[in-house]
C-alpha cells in the first residue's frame, strides 16, 4: 500500500502543476488553482501514511536528531510520508507563486521555469520567485483596489483639473 500511495502522491498533484505551467491564463485554471483545497488530496495521503505511525513520528519531530530523522526517513513508510509532505507544501507554495505572479503581471513564460524549479527543488523555486518578485513592479490594481506596495513613494501628487 505504501508504494501505491507514494506513486499516487505526485499523480494527484500533477494536474494542478500542469494547469499553472501549461495553461496559466485559462479561466478554469484561475477557478481551480484559486482554491487552496487543491492540496487536500496530497494531505489526505500524508495523513493515511503518518497517523498510523504517530507513535514513532512524534518523538522524532518533537525532539529531532540527525539519527532519529534518518531512521524515520530510512523506512518505506517514512520516505513516502516525507514525499507527501514535500509534494503538499511544494504545491501550496507553487500555487502562491502562480497567484502572486499573476497579481504582479509577470509573464507566464518567466514564471513557468520558476514553477518547474519549485516542483523539483521546492525552496530553490521559492527563492527564485522571491528574487524575481523583488525586481518586478507590482500591478497597480489587485481585486479592484490599489495595493500599498504599488503606491508611489513620497507625497501624493495632486490630480490635474481640466
Amino acid at each position: 500500500m505504501t508504494g501505491t500511495l507514494f506513486t499516487l502522491t505526485f499523480a494527484v498533484a500533477a494536474p494542478f502543476w500542469a494547469l499553472m505551467i501549461l495553461l496559466p491564463r485559462w479561466s478554469w485554471t484561475a477557478r481551480i488553482v484559486g482554491s487552496p483545497l487543491i492540496v487536500l488530496p496530497v494531505l489526505l495521503i500524508y495523513a493515511v501514511l503518518v497517523l498510523p505511525a504517530l507513535d514513532r513520528v512524534l518523538p522524532v519531530v518533537t525532539a529531532p536528531t540527525l539519527e532519529g530523522v534518518r531512521g524515520l526517513l530510512g523506512s518505506a513508510d517514512g520516505a513516502a510520508a516525507a514525499w507527501a509532505h514535500m509534494i503538499g507544501f511544494d504545491l501550496f507554495v507553487g500555487r502562491w507563486i502562480w497567484r502572486d505572479s499573476r497579481d504582479r503581471g509577470m509573464p507566464a513564460l518567466l514564471v513557468a521555469p520558476v514553477l518547474l524549479l519549485t516542483i523539483l527543488l521546492g525552496p530553490l523555486g521559492l527563492a527564485a520567485h522571491l528574487g524575481l518578485r523583488a525586481g518586478w513592479a507590482p500591478a497597480l490594481v489587485r481585486n479592484g483596489s490599489e495595493t500599498a506596495s504599488a503606491r508611489p513613494a513620497g507625497p501624493p501628487v495632486p490630480e490635474r483639473t481640466a
